[in-house]
């Protein structure tokens, strides 16, 4: 497998990210980048597409303070983690398999409280269905577990056709066009830094398409094995959507309507912030997460 890493000083003075940077080795030999500060209960903040974990910033200090560990990887072919140059190489079982491989069992972690959005839910909602002792609640945002048996939705559709077609794959617009607040230029850079040119790109192209739209998906059996599980979930769950994410608006239904340990938690919605929140809204998803007993 044809591995391209990021230069370091691409990440050099980040506006609002001075974390020390940790490195971790998948199984078949992957470097992956994460971010591990504070001590006590482990927080496990899981990005999406095509954000790092810089997108998780403004959320980081907080938990810290309030006496959590947190560990925000970064997703191979994101971030400081390694890029596979091949498109080919990225499937939804292999973006599973690296983060159980290097985060999970690689830093032993157990008693995980899970923040996944966007692609974060669908490898963390994965990662806690088949790890269940290893994780103790869930907080999902913005995300989902397709199975491939509904329809995904048009604004969903749209955008996967945007991004196989658009010649030059903009990283930082695609995230400032996801927020609800306005994204400065200097963040829009640092959301476009893990990526010095398309080369860099091939894991944002392809997580799109790898969404199970059709119940013979791939990942299709796999997800309803995830569900399997879900069903029967009696730990605490809590959803945390935001008002205005034309991707994910309503999601949570789903989770409200099969996942036992829904019952009787504080759900939220997160007024004010789009698809990625955690840019929007980062500092009052973390006292969702602080406050939550």
């Amino acid at each position: 497998m044809d591995l391209l890493r990021t230069p370091d000083e691409r990440f050099v003075g980040l506006p609002g990210y001075d974390f020390t940077p940790r490195y971790l080795e998948t199984d078949d030999g992957l470097r992956v980048h994460y971010v591990d500060e504070g001590t006590g209960d482990v927080v496990l903040l899981l990005h999406g597409e095509p954000s790092w974990s810089y997108l998780y910033r403004k959320m980081i200090p907080p938990l810290v303070d309030a006496g959590f560990r947190v560990v925000a990887p970064d997703l191979v072919g994101f971030g400081r983690s390694d890029k596979p140059a091949s498109r080919h190489d990225y499937t939804y079982e292999r973006h599973v398999a690296w983060m159980r491989s290097a985060i999970i069992e690689g830093l032993d972690l157990r008693g995980i409280t899970l923040v996944g959005q966007d692609w974060g839910g669908l490898i963390g909602l994965r990662l806690a269905a088949e790890h269940e002792d290893r994780f103790a609640r869930i907080v999902a945002a913005n995300t989902g577990l397709p199975t491939g048996d509904q329809r995904l939705g048009e604004a969903f559709m749209a955008w996967r056709q945007f991004s196989q077609d658009v010649p030059v794959f903009p990283a930082g617009r695609i995230v400032a066009g996801g927020c609800a607040m306005p994204v400065s230029d200097e963040v829009i850079a640092a959301y476009d830094a893990p990526f010095p040119d398309e080369a860099f790109k091939e894991a944002a192209r392809q997580f799109p398409v790898l969404v199970p739209a059709a119940p013979d998906d791939p990942a299709a059996s796999a997800n309803r094995a995830a569900w399997e599980v879900l069903t029967t979930w009696e730990k605490p769950f809590l959803c945390a959507f935001s008002d205005n994410d034309p991707i994910t608006k309503g999601g949570e239904r789903v989770f409200l309507e099969r996942v036992p340990g829904t019952a009787g938690q504080p759900h939220t919605t997160i007024e004010g912030g789009g698809h990625f929140l955690q840019e929007d809204k980062g500092e009052e998803l973390a006292r969702v997460v602080t406050a939550w007993n």
